[in-house]
């Protein structure tokens, strides 16, 4: 296995993983989260979805050009326009395909993934820095969430995992 694909299905394990982590918080009751009872949990999941998402686009650009030293850089749209021309086009017509239909945009007549990674281009620092305040913010959870479920189901496509089993020795 080169570098590349390692690298790029590692970073791409840790996207995975902090979505997954994201959708395991609570909602409402909080239950026995005695920290996310009192509110304390707002900004997080923004924060943590967006990391998500660029470490998704980091993981795309390791496989598109065999190299690891991705751009230090939190913003979205600039690390999508770091893609390949081709991955990009993927990306997008797959965001129409599966992500459009169910989370549509009044606003725009051509919705597109650029759009909503745009519109959530600094969310990690945005979010991040909630508590310094001045800044009007929303984010679109839904259609966030959805948009990085994709962007990870089509990376993992890219390639598959053959578990090894090493021959026993007599």
């Amino acid at each position: 296995m080169s570098a590349r694909l390692s690298t790029a299905i590692r970073i791409g394990d840790a996207a995975r993983a902090i979505l997954r982590k994201t959708r395991s918080f609570p909602d409402g009751g909080f239950g026995e989260c005695e920290d996310l009872r009192h509110g304390n949990h707002i900004g997080v999941e923004p924060m943590l979805l967006a990391l998500s998402m660029e470490l998704a686009l980091k993981a795309w650009f390791v496989f598109d050009y065999d190299d690891p030293n991705v751009a230090k850089s939190h913003d979205l749209l600039k690390l999508f326009d770091s893609l390949k021309p081709e991955s990009q086009e993927k990306l997008d017509a797959e965001f129409k395909r599966s992500v459009v239909p169910y989370h549509p945009n009044c606003l725009f007549m051509d919705y597109d993934i650029r759009h909503i990674l745009f519109q959530h281009k600094d969310a990690f620092i945005d979010w991040r820095y909630l508590h310094e305040g001045g800044k009007t913010m929303s984010f679109e959870q839904s259609a966030f969430e959805a948009t990085l479920e994709m962007v990870l189901r089509e990376f993992e496509k890219r390639y598959y995992v053959e578990p090894f089993k090493p021959l026993l020795s007599s």
